[in-house]
């Protein structure tokens, strides 16, 4: 016999309250927990946050060595970076005559201040170097061949955008530190002049000039530099970086998923689980009027080797988010975010150095800041962003190294890379340049001919003799990509550790000369 219905109206007060967890439940989960291949598939695509991810993923995907996790991981540091960052909003100021001593407190005063910024700080730096390892993974892997043309330059557009929060957020504590690295980049900003200086074209045409005025607001690093990062910080930047990460999201599963050999299948093997693949048969079926024949990646794939988003991809993404989690508490323990004594236009720091991602540009910047700080940099950039466009070969598309070459050919272009900046670096350390050498020299002589286009000009004459060897564009674009990354990081490590007072190269910083 069924439970009497309650009658009164506190009785059914008291039967709804009662029934709150579940009616909860139920209306949080419509579809009832899903423990079905069907109802996880349901969960999935219905859900607001979820739906960007495919309802099912292939067992390649899920591999570790596949990713490294590497996208998820800039995704989560990003998200620590976010909910600390408004943690310290609510203790800083964004004007100079309070914004170092806000920091301060939330240094040394504010409980857990000091703990929750050493977070944020290394949280956006696990972020940098997460999202270029990424960016790396996606090349060498292929991940930029059609259909992906178009994710790969949203990519470029989220490295981008990470460099630039990074950069907006280091003024912020407004110490000497910050102080005169936002003036390097300032200068850099305006090293078009370095050109039109000499050509005798700043009075009328002055594009670094204005890049440095829409930079800083002002002449110099002030009040509304400080407001104008503050705001690029903490507003227009993490909203562009929210629009383009759901563009990126969004294409990886219209593009079929993550890039995988054509032979993934036959790699991986028949699944062990019983078939069906679904366990759960449709209720209705449907038929079409007309069969045509559809144009997205998913077209004449079916369901096999894959495996359900909820849970397995899921457990996947908590794992990397605990472990990027584990990573940043972890260093914010054993290493302090830098604090420096208040900012001061009359004491400049030497060495002054930029954010360190960007030391490597600062050494070439110190030969030509035009070329240094635009000029390769743009180069580099337009570079990538053609690759997808170049390289329209299928062999080796979603292999480590794949393609004509393959891993041979990396650990050459690792050689030359390294080899050709330490043999420039040297000769311009221990000999100088062409300014040292001829005093008189044109300064559009020393623009275009410094250590930095040099290079440029070795690691590009290297692709197209790899272009020429293997028969493909793709064997050109892993050489040269590769030369870039040795490149890039061998002008940090210099730049971060041999670089001292005015810019000297010394072998250790017990050699610098005391004060």
């Amino acid at each position: 016999m069924s439970a009497a219905l309650p009658h009164t109206a506190i009785e059914r007060f008291v039967a709804n309250l009662k029934a709150i967890p579940n009616n909860l439940r139920a209306a949080t989960l419509r579809g009832g927990t899903p423990n079905t291949d069907r109802s996880r598939s349901s969960f999935v695509f219905g859900n607001v946050f979820l739906h960007l991810h495919p309802v099912r993923v292939h067992r390649w995907s899920l591999r570790w060595t596949t990713t490294f996790g590497l996208g998820i991981m800039a995704t989560a540091a990003f998200l620590i970076t976010l909910v600390t960052g408004v943690l310290l909003m609510f203790y800083y100021k964004p004007y100079p005559d309070a914004a170092y001593i806000s920091i301060k407190d939330i240094h040394f005063v504010v409980p857990t201040g000091r703990f929750i910024r050493n977070i944020h700080r290394w949280a956006a730096n696990v972020m940098v170097v997460a999202v270029l390892l990424h960016m790396a993974r996606a090349f060498y892997t292929g991940a930029y061949r059609k259909p992906r043309e178009f994710n790969w330059l949203i990519g470029m557009g989220l490295l981008v955008t990470t460099l630039g929060l990074s950069f907006t957020g280091y003024l912020l504590p407004w110490d000497q530190l910050a102080y005169w690295a936002i003036t390097i980049g300032a200068n850099i900003a305006q090293s078009p002049r370095e050109v039109t200086d000499a050509l005798n074209l700043t009075e009328s045409f002055d594009p670094g000039g204005l890049q440095k005025l829409l930079l800083l607001g002002s002449s110099e690093v002030g009040e509304e530099a400080l407001i104008r990062f503050f705001l690029l910080h903490v507003m227009l930047l993490p909203l562009v970086l929210f629009g383009l990460a759901a563009v990126h999201f969004w294409r990886i599963r219209k593009d079929g998923g993550l890039v995988r050999p054509a032979n993934a299948d036959e790699i991986l093997g028949p699944r062990t689980e019983a078939y069906p693949v679904f366990t759960e048969a449709p209720k209705k079926t449907y038929q079409l009027a007309a069969i045509v024949k559809g144009k997205t990646a998913a077209v004449g794939k079916g369901p096999e080797n894959t495996l359900p988003s909820m849970p397995h991809l899921f457990y996947a993404e908590l794992g990397i988010l605990m472990l990027t989690a584990g990573i940043c508490l972890a260093l914010a323990m054993v290493s302090d975010a830098p604090l420096k004594e208040l900012a001061n236009p009359a004491v400049p720091e030497n060495p002054a150095k930029a954010p360190w991602y960007f030391l490597g540009l600062q050494e070439l910047v110190a030969h030509s800041a035009f070329m240094g700080g635009i000029g390769i940099p743009s180069i580099v950039l337009i570079g990538l962003g053609l690759i997808p466009f170049l390289d329209r070969e299928t062999a080796g598309t979603g292999e480590w190294f794949g393609g004509p070459g393959g891993k041979p050919l990396v650990l050459q272009a690792i050689v030359v890379g390294l080899g050709s900046a330490i043999a420039i670096e040297a000769v311009a350390i221990q000999f100088g340049w062409i300014r040292e050498w001829f005093p008189k020299a044109p300064q559009l002589l020393i623009t275009l001919i410094n250590p930095g286009t040099v290079l440029t000009l070795v690691y590009a004459l290297y692709s197209v003799w790899l272009v020429k060897k293997h028969d493909s564009t793709r064997a050109g674009a892993l050489g040269l990509f590769t030369c870039f990354l040795c490149g890039f990081a061998l002008l940090t490590l210099i730049g971060t550790y041999f670089r001292g007072p005015n810019w000297n190269f010394y072998w250790s910083p017990a050699d610098w000369p005391a004060h």
